[in-house]
């Protein structure tokens, strides 16, 4: 298996991901209006498309945050993975709490440490999550981010209402977050 995390860019033939996002109801990376476009008005954006043996699987992006102060940025947006193509044979955020503390899960393995890269180590990266059916965002609300801030990788800051929503939002500890990443076996 061949993973490689790449910057989106208009050049990129997205339409079986975008369809397959669109099949699994993952409306958010189902267009690039849906998933790229929404960023334009950021002071700094990027969105990664996380490609398996050459096959677009998954998404994710970053942008400032100035709710949050001025060096802060929103990670972990826009994440998809479609199920079924990943080592843990697809069985998702809900199939083992294993998964998420020993990070084999693609969050983990590229998204996060990405998402460190591109901000920087120095600025405050926060991720939000919410209730709502969308996604898998009720998952990572009730046992993603909660596992992960028992480990001491993320902490529940504050609630705030956002892009129409309640979020909570949880700010990464990007030294304890490596530390720990770095226990378990990483993909290639």
């Amino acid at each position: 298996m061949s993973f490689q995390l790449i910057e989106w860019n208009e050049n990129l033939n997205l339409s079986a991901f975008y369809a397959e996002a669109e099949r699994r109801g993952h409306a958010n990376n189902a267009s690039q209006k849906a998933m790229v476009d929404c960023f334009r008005n950021e002071d700094r954006a990027q969105v990664w498309i996380l490609y398996k043996n050459d096959i677009a699987i998954g998404s994710v992006a970053a942008h400032t945050f100035p709710e949050m102060g001025s060096n802060a940025y929103r990670i972990l947006t826009r994440t998809c993975v479609l199920d079924g193509v990943i080592p843990n044979n697809g069985k998702g955020l809900g199939s083992g709490r294993w998964y998420i503390q020993q990070h084999q899960n693609t969050t983990c393995q590229f998204y996060v440490p990405k998402m460190i890269e591109w901000c920087g180590m120095n600025s405050q990266m926060y991720a939000t999550s919410n209730e709502l059916d969308g996604g898998s965002q009720r998952k990572v609300h009730k046992i993603y981010f909660p596992l992960l801030e028992k480990q001491g990788e993320f902490s529940r800051e504050t609630e705030l209402f956002y892009r129409g929503t309640t979020q909570t939002v949880w700010k990464l500890n990007p030294e304890v977050f490596l530390t720990n990443l770095n226990k378990y076996p990483r993909w290639s």
